[in-house]
């Protein structure tokens, strides 16, 4: 093992590949594979899988995987992905190895939203030490880098939780930003699930007086990395965020809404938060205002 410890802190919130791959070894980092795959259901459904199969056949090298829909949630809530309990998440980022004098980079094996979603409940908790890999796995592996197929673990360390309740929305402050032209609402789901035409959902549509901006259209399809900054400035310009003087974004259940608040934090944007009950919370209760079309 490469016995340096980097006293200054990660190119937050975004590192590059060519970047981590000089990083390999280094005593203070921890890579963690986040890795979730999306799976289809004998009725022509999907359903999402934890990736530790993937993450076996070759992952990249340090690294550690988890569990994201089995260990990161709290599974005492009827809502889906909620992010869990503090000593829940202590518990799981102290086996990782995740706590104080380390870095975490975090990477999925898709568009960036689960390795999002990681980054930004750390954030939640209050470590700032992390980032997310800019192209993932899909990146990685396309530049033909190292792989290993042997599973690691890092040696346990102590996360304390430290709450920042500024950075999670709820339903009551939702339904207040309806009304306040100061702040942003950000749907993070698809075009046609903004405008009601196909949903996942007990409604269709999106939350009254919110903009449209798919995680997925943040991210070049040819790389599997962000769009350039200068474009994904564009597009948050165009939906207002850049102005406001707060975002909140959402989108089914907290994932794809994280991807957002990654890039509008690497923007720049300081107030930012993330409703955590997103659709699956507002459109179970059938008097929440909601528009389509």
């Amino acid at each position: 093992m490469r016995m340096i410890v980097n006293k200054i802190r990660l190119p937050w919130p975004l590192v590059e590949t060519d970047w981590l791959a000089n990083e390999l070894g280094a005593e203070d980092l921890r890579i963690i594979d986040c890795g979730v795959v999306m799976k289809t259901t004998a009725d022509g459904g999907y359903t999402f899988v934890g990736g530790k199969e993937e993450y076996a056949q070759g992952h990249i090298p340090g690294g550690a995987f988890v569990d994201v829909l089995r260990q990161l949630t709290d599974s005492g809530s009827s809502l889906p992905m909620m992010l869990p309990k503090p000593e829940t998440f202590s518990a799981v980022m102290s086996s990782l190895g995740v706590g104080t004098g380390t870095r975490a980079v975090l990477y999925d094996r898709s568009n960036h939203a689960w390795a999002a979603r990681v980054w930004w409940m750390l954030r939640a908790y209050g470590f700032e030490h992390a980032a997310v890999l800019n192209g993932g796995w899909n990146k990685w592996r396309a530049e033909q880098k190292h792989i290993s197929t042997d599973p690691h673990n890092y040696p346990a360390a102590r996360f304390t939780a430290s709450y920042q309740p500024q950075l999670i929305a709820d339903k009551q402050q939702v339904a207040a930003a309806i009304e306040d032209s100061q702040i942003c609402l950000i749907n993070a789901l698809s075009p046609a699930e903004h405008t009601g035409e196909s949903t996942r959902f007990a409604r269709p549509g999106r939350i009254t007086n919110s903009v449209n901006v798919y995680c997925q259209s943040l991210v070049d399809p040819q790389t599997h990395a962000y769009l350039p900054a200068s474009e994904l400035r564009e597009i948050f310009a165009s939906a207002g965020a850049l102005d406001a003087q707060q975002s909140i974004t959402y989108c089914g259940a907290g994932i794809a809404a994280s991807s957002d608040a990654l890039i509008l934090t690497a923007l720049g944007v300081q107030n930012i938060a993330v409703y955590d009950g997103s659709m699956a919370e507002w459109t179970s209760d059938a008097d929440a205002p909601m528009e389509t079309g």
